[in-house]
């Protein structure tokens, strides 16, 4: 290098410098081309399963809002016994609740009515007919409980394992540690139906957080586009964004060369997927080829766009087509009032398709390696919200008991896991953490939780923190 007389260079400006060339070079040795955290061909993080794995993807079935237990499955009969009547002080003082605290907390009890079902006489409630006759397929956990009380740490913690945003949804975390199982399309994918009360259904909840953003989450949108872009403009043929692309491409590995910056390796595979996703979603959200019979399986729903149904069927052609993690949002479970008549509407729109989803994986051979999971964010109480001698009565947030259900891949077939007390208000048996959940699904992929982690701000981070545990009992 040529430098002018008396060239002086600051050690800072040396240092500075150095950094940013050093770095890559020492980024770019240990892992090739791109850093490990941006997977490529199908490679993730890890260099291979911790143990051997049940289950190879995941579908989410996400109810936001809180259903109620109540009213599909957990049946309390001396609720309706004691309809009206004050809650026992014993068992509600000075805990948190959300919007009743302070005000009289009286017993709700339900027009439901529960039947046993399948082989274990689960007992179901009378809203979920076609649930009913899928219940030897699952297991129903009626001991689930959260952190959160409010919806939006709710969703947050059940989607992240934290009830504060910036940590990544656990479909970011799957994606970067297993990286994805296709070519074409991204390893975690969000499908939204349903209208909430005020229950907004935000970006954040499929971000990667302080992951490589290759690993958030790609929402299918519905009616419309089903992704921003994804059609070129006018005038532009594939042949010429195809070189437009790979002038980009060239330009970002020079510059990925210089810096090591793993976001522009994240880039350069994202321009890629992209380009591969102009063929890949229009073949996908085009439901014209499935069989009558779907439709029939799925219900009259399936064939419009944006319902539940739909995005159920999405979600059996996505696992057809390989990828990691799929997200459905349903909105339209936050009952403070008027829950009888609007926990029939809901039952209705996602009854069919959710027993449907069950029977169309499992006679394709793909329930065994797939995860099915419904929950909410929390469930709801055994208390009334407003008058509940009226008929626009509702229920309120309830973080310390509630219900969800799991199915394939692993799980347990056919039978209850966990109990609470007569008034459906705290775990009795067997509990089960938001932690312990997340932990169990990894269990199922081959993953330990505690060895999926992340370095951020000098801490190593992973998706049940420092909790959770693989809960034996939901393994079948």
């Amino acid at each position: 290098m040529n430098l002018p007389p008396n060239h002086f260079t600051p050690r800072r400006s040396f240092l500075q410098q150095g950094a940013f060339g050093l770095g890559a070079l020492g980024l770019l040795h240990a892992a090739g081309s791109l850093p490990a955290a941006v997977p490529v061909g199908g490679r993730g993080a890890l260099a291979g399963f911790h143990h051997p794995p049940r289950a190879k993807r995941v579908i989410f079935l996400f109810m936001g809002g809180g259903p109620s237990q109540f009213e599909t499955f957990d049946p309390k009969p001396k609720l309706n016994k004691l309809w009206g009547d004050p809650m026992p002080d014993s068992l509600t003082q000075g805990q948190r609740v959300a919007q009743l605290q302070g005000a009289p907390l009286v017993i709700l009890g339900t027009h439901r009515r529960f039947a046993k079902c399948g082989k274990a006489g689960i007992e179901v409630s009378d809203l979920l007919p076609h649930m009913r006759k899928v219940m030897d397929e699952l297991t129903l956990i009626r001991s689930m409980r959260t952190d959160a009380i409010n919806h939006d740490p709710g969703v947050t913690f059940m989607q992240t394992g934290h009830p504060l945003p910036g940590r990544p949804a656990m479909g970011s975390w799957l994606s970067y540690g297993l990286g994805s199982a296709n070519d074409n399309l991204p390893a975690y994918m969000v499908l939204l139906s349903g209208q909430g009360q005020d229950q907004n259904v935000k970006a954040r909840y499929w971000s990667s957080g302080f992951l490589p953003t290759v690993h958030q989450g790609v929402q299918l949108r519905s009616p419309g586009e089903p992704v921003f872009y994804l059609e070129n403009p006018p005038g532009m043929s594939s042949p010429v964004r195809r070189r437009i692309l790979d002038g980009i491409r060239e330009l970002n590995q020079t510059h990925l060369a210089d810096v090591g910056d793993p976001e522009i390796a994240t880039r350069i595979a994202q321009y890629e997927m992209a380009f591969r996703m102009q063929t890949s979603v229009p073949e996908l959200t085009d439901l014209s080829r499935e069989p009558r019979s779907s439709f029939e399986l799925y219900g009259e729903d399936a064939r419009k766009p944006g319902t539940f149904a739909a995005n159920c069927l999405l979600a059996r052609r996505l696992v057809e087509r390989g990828v990691r993690f799929i997200q459905l949002y349903h909105r339209g479970w936050d009952h403070h009032d008027g829950i009888q008549g609007r926990m029939i509407q809901e039952c209705q729109k996602t009854d069919q398709p959710c027993a449907a989803l069950l029977r169309d994986l499992k006679q394709r051979g793909l329930l065994k390696d797939t995860l099915v999971v419904w929950s909410g964010e929390f469930g709801r109480t055994p208390m009334a919200q407003g008058d509940s001698k009226a008929e626009n009565y509702g229920r309120d947030h309830q973080m310390r008991a509630f219900t969800a259900w799991v199915a394939g891949g692993g799980f347990r077939a056919g039978v209850v896991h966990g109990a609470t007390d007569e008034f459906g208000y705290n775990v009795t048996e067997h509990p089960v953490h938001v932690h312990d959940l997340h932990a169990t699904m990894l269990h199922l992929l081959g993953i330990d939780h505690t060895r999926l982690t992340y370095k951020f701000q000098g801490r190593e981070h992973r998706l049940t923190d420092v909790a959770g545990k693989v809960v034996d009992g939901l393994l079948g």
